[in-house]
């Protein structure tokens, strides 16, 4: 786990100051180790930072250069096979006279002697490479097929502009700060800045599972083309399911198994985040059985017992005989870190569990360097609500005749109705009206959905209605997904190339580096990833369940009933603290004149959502965590707030 940095450029300037300014702004990925390698002929210039976690050495140190001498590589992330792919040009006769034990020197090993495409279909891994390619004299790009570890790219008064972070990029004198503001509407509906699009204008992610080759002669040539396709994958295999039964899930747990094994491989210390759910605690399980030594294991608590889960990680932990350390967190934790949320996610992200999970990683940091997630799970095995009973409403609400839909859609997000249902759910603790008022906004949103891709673009989206992006289209589109006959495939389809990759995965990715920390997501193995797009859809949802194969494998592990309740999420008391001591950071970030002067938010728009959030309407929180994340985006960035002028 590292960082990179690079351009490609014909202006003339020191190329080793200015990498060594990229890469020291995305110190916190690799502390251990820096290294820039320059070609002042080509004006190109590659700049890496180390997170030491195979070989330790100075073998390990990027950037490196392959044996024959064509090829220069950095590269962030790890290969987990590389064992393999060792022994497999050892056996071809391709090895050169290894310098360590690194991955780097095996893929550019496998470089030379397969190719690079023929390599990436190779890896099981989570990385994203630039390579310099001498004797073409072009730039490869390329990113792990789930889009673990980030990768943007762009071109700015001509000159090429790529790296791990965001920041690395704006430190080049070549970068130009424009918003984009289409990005920063998507932003505001999803809570995150959806692929390909970044926060800046000209600045792109690489897609999961592509590629690109850049020729030094015309640099804005940019195609990024895949090595891997997903959307076949996911076609394939429910074309082609296997046979449910008993031996699935032994086939599914070897695999597991095998995928957790592989993730455990490190010369340092390593351990688990353990929420007591489902997939963490399988993770857990499993790596536990193949330790002979308790594993060290990591939650994340509150005080206000209707979000704290720490007990039940606890139990688990307990019953697996895991080395456990847990830390509650109070709004002091939190108001300390608010500060430090632009600078470590870098463009707007307004997913507030961002907060416990970059806690629960500085935690881990202080006691291992590598950390293994259950994230994942979810996507493949049908874990969130809309996968479970997202189907069943959408046939009720396409059978409904269309003036009697839109009616029950008016009445059911009229802001009263929710007033009254939050009442009448504190009124009845416990009971299943509890959370109803939180959910009818939104099942009045879908009631009036017009077809299956609006259905599911309204459940994602924080807000319907207010267009408060000045200047921009507030709707969101997005790809279509392979013709599944199955709304929940199609469902848990698009949840795993989009949400997963750019909000759970950023997510893990930004709170881990920034306490250099390695997270690695077995359940995101791309052999296991084919494996569940084959397994039928009715041993992932039954009797109103999701990840059913799953609990099967856990029961194996871990008693029933410390697993078996309703799925909490890794929420936080967000709405209390913005109305309570948070209230002075919220009206200092919307305060109406800056927001006239800055000209991105309406801030009529704004106010108003302010204060029906005070007036207690429910489901604002979400919307108002979006504007407060971009306000404190905006409040950070060097360049003089980017007037919305520029």
């Amino acid at each position: 786990m590292c960082g990179i940095a690079g351009f490609v450029t014909g202006n003339s300037i020191d190329l080793a100051a200015t990498i060594r300014a990229m890469t020291g702004v995305i110190q916190h990925r690799g502390p251990d180790d820096e290294g820039s390698w320059t070609d002042t002929e080509n004006g190109i210039a590659l700049g890496h930072r180390r997170l030491a976690i195979l070989d330790l050495s100075p073998g390990g140190h990027q950037p490196m250069q392959s044996v024959s001498g064509r090829y220069v590589l950095i590269y962030n992330g790890e290969i987990y096979n590389h064992g393999a792919l060792r022994t497999a040009l050892e056996e071809a006769g391709a090895a050169p006279e290894w310098r360590g034990h690194s991955d780097t020197e095996v893929m550019l090993a496998g470089f030379d002697h397969w190719g690079v495409e023929a390599t990436l279909q190779r890896l099981n891994g989570m990385f994203a490479f630039a390579l310099w390619d001498k004797a073409d004299r072009s730039l490869i790009l390329a990113r792990d097929r789930m889009g673990e570890k980030p990768l943007y790219y762009g071109v700015h008064d001509g000159t090429l502009l790529f790296g791990s972070e965001l920041k690395a990029l704006v430190e080049h004198p070549a970068f130009r700060p424009r918003i984009d503001r289409q990005a920063l509407a998507a932003f505001m509906r999803l809570g995150y800045v959806p692929a390909p699009a970044s926060i800046w204008q000209g600045i792109r992610k690489l897609p999961a599972a592509h590629w690109m080759t850049i020729a030094r002669n015309d640099i804005t040539q940019m195609v990024a083309r895949p090595y891997w396709d997903i959307a076949e994958v996911a076609r394939a295999g429910v074309a082609s399911p296997r046979q449910n039964g008993p031996e699935l899930a032994n086939e599914l747990e070897a695999l597991l198994a095998d995928a957790v094994g592989l993730r455990m491989e490190a010369d340092v210390p390593l351990g688990a985040f353990l929420s007591g759910g489902i997939d963490s605690s399988l993770v857990a399980g499993l790596m536990q059985s193949r330790s002979a030594t308790p594993v060290r294991t990591f939650s994340i608590g509150f005080h206000d017992p209707a979000f704290n889960e720490a007990h039940h990680a606890k139990a688990v932990a307990t019953h697996l005989g895991t080395q456990h350390t847990e830390f509650y967190v109070g709004m002091d934790e939190a108001r300390d870190l608010l500060p430090a949320l632009p600078h470590i996610w870098d463009e707007p992200f307004a997913d507030s569990s961002q907060i416990p999970t970059f806690l629960v990683s500085r935690l881990a940091s202080q006691h291992v360097t590598v950390a293994l997630s259950g994230d994942g799970g979810d996507e493949l095995f049908g874990g969130y609500n809309r996968h479970v009973t997202g189907a069943g409403i959408w046939n009720r609400v396409q059978a409904m005749p269309g003036g009697l839909r839109q009616l029950a859609a008016q009445a059911l997000s009229h802001k009263t109705v929710g007033s009254v249902a939050e009442k009448v759910s504190a009124m009845i603790p416990g009971q299943r009206i509890a959370g109803l008022a939180a959910r009818l906004p939104k099942v009045g949103a879908v009631v009036g959905a017009a077809s299956p891709m609006d259905f599911y673009t309204r459940l994602i989206s924080q807000w319907q209605e207010e267009p408060v992006v000045l200047g921009a289209d507030s709707r969101i589109v997005l790809s279509e997904p392979p013709a599944f006959d199955d709304f929940r495939n199609t469902m848990m389809f698009l949840d795993m190339t989009t949400y997963m990759v750019d909000d759970i995965l950023v997510k893990v990715d930004r709170a881990g580096m920034a306490s250099s920390l390695e997270g690695r997501v077995p359940l995101l193995d791309h052999r296991l990833v084919e494996f569940a797009w084959q397994v039928p859809i009715e041993a992932k949802i039954r009797d109103g369940r999701g990840k059913m194969i799953l609990r099967e494998i856990l029961d194996r592990y871990v008693p029933r009933d410390l697993i078996d309740r309703p799925k909490s999420g890794f929420a936080i008391p967000i709405g209390q603290w913005l109305a309570g001591p948070l209230r002075p950071w919220v009206e200092d970030l919307i305060d109406p004149r800056r927001m006239r002067e800055e000209g991105y938010l309406d801030p009529v728009i704004v106010a108003d959502i302010w204060r029906r959030f005070l007036s207690g309407e429910v489901q604002l929180d979400t919307r108002l965590w979006c504007i407060l994340m971009f306000q404190a985006w905006l409040r950070e960035q060097p360049m003089a707030n980017v007037k919305a002028a520029a």
